[in-house]
Order: C-alpha cells, then sequence, then structure tokens
C-alpha cells in the first residue's frame, strides 16, 4: 500500500508514541514504583524528634512559666534535700517511718529533676523540640519515679498501722531487712511498670500531620 507523505508522516508519529508508551509502561512497572513507594515510607516514618506543645504562645508568659518553674522547683529541691540530709544524717532518725519518708523525699526529686529543666529550657529558649530518645527516656523516668511512690505510700501507711496496732510487734514485723525488702520491691515494680509502658508507647506507629514533626502534648 503506497502512503502519501502526510499519511507517512501521521504513522510514523503514530509508531513512535505507541513505542515510548511502551518503554514508558516498561520503566514504571508495579513492582519498581511499589519499592520505590516502601522506601520513600519508610523514609518518611523515621522520626528523629517531637515537637511539645507550649504552654504560652507568647514571649512574656513563656518567661513567667520559667520564673514559676524555677520558683517552684527550687522549693522543692531544697524541701527534699534538707529531709534527706536530715535523715542520713541523724542517727535518731534511723527508724523505719523515716527511711520510707527517704525514700518517697528521693521519688519527689527523681520526678521534678525529669521533667522540669526541659520545660524550664522550652519557656526561656522558646523551643520545642525533644529529641526521640530524650522523649523516651524521660517518660521511662517519670513514670518510674510516680509509680515507685504509689507502694512507697502504702508502705508508709502500713508503718502507720503496725505502730498504733501492734506496737510491741513493731520492732519485728518493721525490722532493718523487712523494710530494705519493701523498699527494694518498690522501686523494682516501679522500674518494671515503666519499662512496659515505655516499650509498649514507642512501639505504636506515629503518624504525623500538617507540622514539620509529630506533635505530644
Amino acid at each position: 500500500m503506497v502512503l502519501s507523505g502526510r499519511e507517512w508522516s501521521v504513522r510514523k508519529g503514530f509508531d513512535s508514541s505507541k513505542r515510548n508508551l511502551s518503554s514508558a509502561v516498561i520503566v514504571f512497572s508495579p513492582a519498581k514504583g511499589s519499592n520505590v513507594w516502601r522506601k520513600q515510607m519508610s523514609n518518611s516514618s523515621s522520626i528523629s524528634h517531637f515537637l511539645l506543645l507550649p504552654l504560652a504562645d507568647t514571649r512574656q508568659l513563656q518567661l513567667l512559666h520559667f520564673c514559676l518553674f524555677l520558683g517552684i522547683s527550687l522549693a522543692a529541691l531544697l524541701a527534699n534535700g534538707l529531709i534527706i540530709s536530715a535523715v542520713a544524717c541523724g542517727h535518731l532518725l534511723h527508724t523505719p517511718m523515716f527511711f520510707f519518708l527517704l525514700n518517697l523525699a528521693l521519688t519527689d526529686l527523681g520526678s521534678i529533676l525529669t521533667t522540669v529543666p526541659k520545660a524550664m529550657h522550652n519557656s526561656l529558649w522558646d523551643t520545642r523540640n525533644i529529641s526521640y530518645e530524650g522523649c523516651a527516656v524521660q517518660l521511662f523516668l517519670f513514670v518510674f519515679f510516680i509509680s515507685a511512690e504509689v507502694p512507697l505510700l502504702t508502705i508508709m501507711c502500713y508503718d502507720r498501722y503496725v505502730s498504733i496496732c501492734k506496737p510491741l510487734h513493731y520492732g519485728t514485723l518493721l525490722g532493718s531487712r523487712a523494710c530494705a525488702h519493701m523498699a527494694a520491691a518498690a522501686w523494682a515494680s516501679g522500674f518494671l511498670y515503666a519499662l512496659l509502658l515505655t516499650a509498649n508507647t514507642f512501639s505504636l506507629p506515629l503518624c504525623q500531620g500538617n507540622v514539620p514533626g509529630p506533635v505530644l502534648l
């Protein structure tokens, strides 16, 4: 069949477009495209930091929060430090009640030093970032100290119950070895609970919204 010049050019362009289409299909095959998509998703799912929600948006309120945090933390550190020093240095205070009070002061100090310095830093320097590892460590330590505080308060209640209701058996039921075992059990329970909660929290998939990083409250 003899084709004219115009028909030949149209036929040639149609054939070249078919070849280009077939090459395009070969290049963007489903298998390769899916691998690229998975790679992009894996790269975007790697999280290096979190964004903490600020307590205030204005600079004046941020400085006010810093001053409040500073005053409250210094008062708490001074009070708990005096309790720990008095119980550790005073031989007359080496009793089960003051021994558990010393452990309770340690939990208060730990919970304050875990969270308040970061909040003061963010308020002073107007920052919101916290690293992924720092967030995990902060969550673990805070839950650890708070969880250890609950059994310590329960043990202190038991101590007062024995001293009031069974004063003659107080030395037997709450000896030095028994007090050490109960305090160790309280700290161990807090450590186990914090470990399980932190591992469960950071094993969940984290979603990222319309912000540069995941947001934590």
